[in-house]
């Protein structure tokens, strides 16, 4: 490997767009990736992952940015001419063929000698545990005998790099936690890079590397399985990534943070005075007997588990939910304690959502078609109503058409509704997220722009909605 790159393969600035509809399936997204590392591509359906997968394969080319091999760019090299192989969830084994003819296709295609053919499947077979099988028919193969196919199928072609989409999908919950150890086994073993794609966070803490979470196209954190758990950078990451409860909060001395009703101690070093997103995860809430917490509240649920038991306990106006040993009854009044280290501590993403409104002949605001109510002489220093026109102050008829207003919202302030045609904009419910107290949700419009909305009602995601911004709630300025 002398002379090579330390990275196998880096992604510059890659975008996917799809220009039949404009969509974006990928955004600006860099990554680096070393040689024999196992990462994975981790996110909720339609966030990009496996566009991103198909054009490192080669199946799918950029709309723009650099795709590098070694440090040599292969962007518009052809799939086959690339040392790299893909496994795919629906395994494409070919049902007329022996689990030999299966294995051997790639290299009879290459025209290798018919021994070096035997000696490279019988090597494969044995890596991946299925040596004897040759002359078995694919439908006497279970699930899991039928994937290591598939994968003994790529590995034959000695790859420098191993793409797997979602391979263990298809798997039922025991054949997939076999499957996970095996492939990390396997890995291990072989040395090669592996590249993996999957929606199931445990799968990819388990077998991992290197793990990027992925929303809406975009890299979210970049980071390995403890990393990504420990410490989320977001309110998504924390949220997607294992069980979570997310708090607001606010910073009240050092490493002092007030939630829930309650001062904590952290161990995160912020500003005084910050307002933040608070993460606990429901296996570091401690349950006390009440007045020895720094909290209290009143047990609303109990479930279950297996290991533990799952409590939902109401504190306030917020719900916690605890994994525990104990097992409190259901209206039983209770503590919380929380060690520092229990606390992560992120700043709270800035939400405001902003939009430009133009200005109508009688100085009234327009947006969207519909008129909103402002009094420009605010913003305008000095300015006058002067029998309906707009004067500034050295006595001059301001021209409507030379203003542009921006009107601004907090997430708090916006009202969904279920009436598309009551609300100034309209939109689909993309993601939600429970911050104890209320829902942060993304609601996206027609013209592809996230809107983010607090409310203490459920919706369900795409539900299509209405929102409705109070005049009173509209901060406006002029567009310099």
């Amino acid at each position: 490997m002398q002379g090579k790159s330390e990275n196998i393969i880096e992604l510059k600035n890659i975008t996917r767009r799809f220009d039949d509809n404009g969509f974006i399936a990928v955004d600006n997204f860099n990554l680096e990736i070393k040689r024999g590392e196992f990462v994975t591509f981790l996110g909720p359906s339609g966030c990009g992952k496996t566009t991103t997968l198909r054009m490192i394969a080669g199946f799918d080319m950029p709309t723009s940015g650099e795709i590098l091999l070694d440090g040599e760019d292969i962007t518009k090299v052809p799939a086959n001419k690339r040392p790299i192989n893909t496994v795919f969830q629906r395994y494409a084994l070919f049902p007329h063929m022996n689990i030999f003819e299966n294995i051997a296709v790639g290299l009879k295609i290459k025209k290798l000698p018919k021994d070096v053919i035997e000696k490279k499947v019988k090597e494969v077979l044995e890596m991946v545990d299925l040596e004897g099988f040759e002359n078995r028919r694919v439908s006497t193969l279970s699930g899991g005998q039928q994937q290591r196919v598939g994968i003994a199928r790529a590995l034959v072609n000695e790859p420098e790099i191993l793409l797997l989409d979602e391979p263990l999908g298809a798997l039922d919950l025991k054949m997939r936690k076999e499957m996970q150890i095996e492939l990390k086994n396997m890995h291990e073993r072989l040395g090669i890079t592996f590249i993996y794609v999957t929606h199931d966070q445990e799968e990819a803490l388990t077998m991992s590397d290197k793990i990027v979470v992925m929303s809406e196209g975009k890299t979210q954190q970049i980071g390995t399985p403890e990393d990504i758990y420990n410490e989320p950078q977001n309110a998504f990451v924390a949220d997607f990534i294992g069980d979570s409860n997310i708090f607001r909060g606010i910073m009240t001395g050092e490493k002092k943070v007030r939630f829930c009703g309650g001062e904590f101690d952290c161990v995160d070093d912020v500003s005084v005075g910050t307002v933040v997103d608070v993460v606990v995860r429901p296996e570091d809430v401690i349950l006390t007997k009440v007045g020895e917490g720094t909290v209290s509240g009143v047990v609303t649920a109990v479930t279950f588990k297996g290991i533990h038991y799952e409590i939902t306990v109401e504190c306030g106006k917020n719900e916690i939910v605890i994994q525990s040993t104990k097992t409190p009854e259901v209206g039983d009044p209770v503590g919380i304690k929380l060690d520092p280290d229990g606390i992560h501590i992120m700043i709270a993403e800035k939400n405001t959502t902003t939009f430009e409104c133009t200005v109508d002949k009688w100085y009234n605001l327009e947006f969207n078609g519909e008129t909103i109510h402002c009094d420009l002489t605010k913003l305008i220093p000095g300015s006058r109503m002067e029998e309906e026109v707009l004067v500034n102050q050295r006595g001059e008829v301001v021209d409507p058409e030379s203003l542009k207003v921006i009107a601004s919202i907090e997430p708090g302030d916006i009202d969904m509704t279920d009436d598309r045609d009551q609300g100034l904009i309209d939109g689909q419910i993309i993601n939600l997220i429970y911050k104890g107290d209320h829902y942060s949700y993304v609601v996206r419009t027609e013209e592809g722009h996230d809107i983010i909305v607090d409310d203490e009602y459920l919706w369900n995601l795409e539900d299509q909605v209405g929102l409705i911004l109070p005049e009173d709630k509209l901060h406006f300025e002029l567009k310099k």
